[in-house]
């Protein structure tokens, strides 16, 4: 490809990208309903042309026959002559292959080499348009008799003035074609586009407002699967919107209730680092107290921050995944609960093969099932057992891990919410915590691929469900 080429494509490609989206489908449109416009036209001109001139033909054949059967033997000569009129009959005129034969009179038509090799028996019959007394004429030169050739014209005025009238007919009606292509470009154009408008306008209304509540308006559901392309990209645009205030919603409260459950620790550490400020004014025994506060609220405040840092992750790193064995980590995190809250047994119990296992970060697994032993025994009164059971379900990474505890249960009202960020049920409001235990617990099982359920357990208390 030369370089002037690619400079004009350039340039062509360039343009394109210049004009909108709109601009360029409507001219597509135009373009290919004009180019079919007018390549029916150019046919249907070239038909009728044809079937005149076939027409034509015709009678000339017919005049050639009713020439030859009314001078069924003639010598070379001019056998009519007043085709020059358009009422009068064809011309016709009998050729010898060899010019001395000629008469003395001229031919009234032309007479060529091709028409002496026809009379010869050496070429096929022709049609010829030729110009007679100044009118425009068709001449069939065919095969007489031995040696002499017949020759008849008739004049084709009417033929050319149908053909003009043809082309003027169909130009017209191309043109109003490619009018008519235009406005179907615009009209499509305009139609097909228009999701695509109301997506970039409600896309630049959200990049302006930064409010992800706005949708675009669909048409109404039609039949499954008859939704158009564009109708469907508009119905995925809103779910991402869906999605999208459902995070903005999401991390605003979640920075709302952290800062909520941050003000208090916080002022409970300033007032004590205040005190101790001033401590030649305290007793040993006030100073005492106040450092033992301040330690347990730097804990508190520690662990709190900590448990947000670990919310806000998504998914388990990848190059941590490990097989993980179930039961060796439910029995060590059972240990750990024991030490924790010795007033509260934990029963371990496991069914099916002890030897299962799951993909995922053990660190993490350990988190989430030390989170539920940890809110079981805190509902549990002392020397109430919290109950927990493993059960293999005779598949590879298929198990179901239950913890039950005999404390007062979760109310009817607050079961959809128990897995909630920084909630907290009345019971609950006066023992330690965050709320955040359970909620982080709920992530780490999705990141696993799991479900975490909670249910009233049978004869009263609470019974979370974790399925592999």
């Amino acid at each position: 490809m030369s370089a002037a080429a690619r400079g004009r494509r350039r340039l062509g490609a360039a343009w394109r990208r210049r004009r909108p989206l709109r601009t360029r489908l409507a001219l597509a449109v135009t373009s290919a309903v004009a180019l079919v416009a007018v390549g029916v036209c150019t046919a249907a001109f070239f038909v009728v042309r044809g079937a005149l001139y076939e027409q034509l033909n015709l009678s000339l054949t017919q005049s050639a026959r009713l020439a030859a059967q009314h001078n069924p033997d003639s010598g070379p000569d001019t056998l009519a002559g007043e085709c020059r009129f358009l009422a009068a009959p064809a011309c016709a005129e009998v050729v010898p292959a060899d010019p001395a034969n000629d008469p003395a009179k001229p031919y009234l038509l032309p007479v060529d080499s091709a028409t002496r090799a026809v009379a010869a028996g050496r070429h096929a019959p022709f049609y010829t348009d030729i110009v007679h007394a100044g009118h425009p004429t068709r001449m069939l030169t065919t095969d007489y008799a031995k040696g002499r050739a017949l020759q008849v014209a008739l004049r084709a005025d009417t033929v050319e003035k149908g053909i003009g009238e043809a082309a003027g007919w169909l130009a017209l009606i191309g043109a109003a074609g490619v009018l008519v292509a235009a406005g179907l470009g615009y009209w499509v154009s305009r139609t097909g586009l228009a999701p695509v408008t109301r997506l970039t306008a409600t896309a630049e209304r959200i990049a302006a407002t930064r409010d992800p509540r706005h949708r675009i308006e669909l048409p109404p559901p039609g039949p499954p699967g008859r939704e158009d392309e564009i109708t469907r990209l508009a119905g995925s645009f809103n779910t991402m919107l869906g999605e999208l205030e459902q995070s903005v919603t999401a991390q605003r409260r979640l920075v709302a209730d952290a800062s909520h459950e941050l003000r208090t620790p916080l002022t409970a550490l300033r007032t004590n680092a205040e005190l101790l400020a001033r401590g030649e004014r305290l007793t040993p025994e006030q100073r005492e107290r106040a450092s033992l506060a301040l330690g347990r609220q730097l804990r508190e405040v520690t662990g709190l921050v900590n448990d947000l840092i670990e919310l806000a992750r998504d998914e388990e790193p990848q190059p941590l995944v490990e097989q993980v064995r179930l039961a060796p980590l439910v029995e060590h995190c059972a240990e750990a609960a024991r030490a924790h809250r010795p007033s509260v047994p934990v029963q371990v119990r496991i069914r099916g093969e002890e030897a299962v296992v799951v993909p995922g970060v053990p660190a993490r697994l350990t988190r989430l099932v030390s989170n539920l032993l940890d809110n079981a025994a805190k509902f549990s009164p002392a020397g109430a057992p919290v109950e927990v059971e493993l059960v293999s379900r005779g598949g590879a990474g298929r198990a179901e891990l239950t913890v039950r505890d005999h404390g007062p249960g979760i109310a009817a009202e607050d079961l959809p919410y128990v897995f909630d960020r920084f909630y907290r049920a009345g019971a609950a409001r006066a023992l330690p915590g965050s709320g955040l235990g359970l909620a982080m617990a709920r992530q780490i099982a999705r990141a696993h691929s799991a479900e975490l359920v909670a249910e009233p357990a049978p004869g009263g208390g609470a019974l979370f469900r974790l399925t592999f």
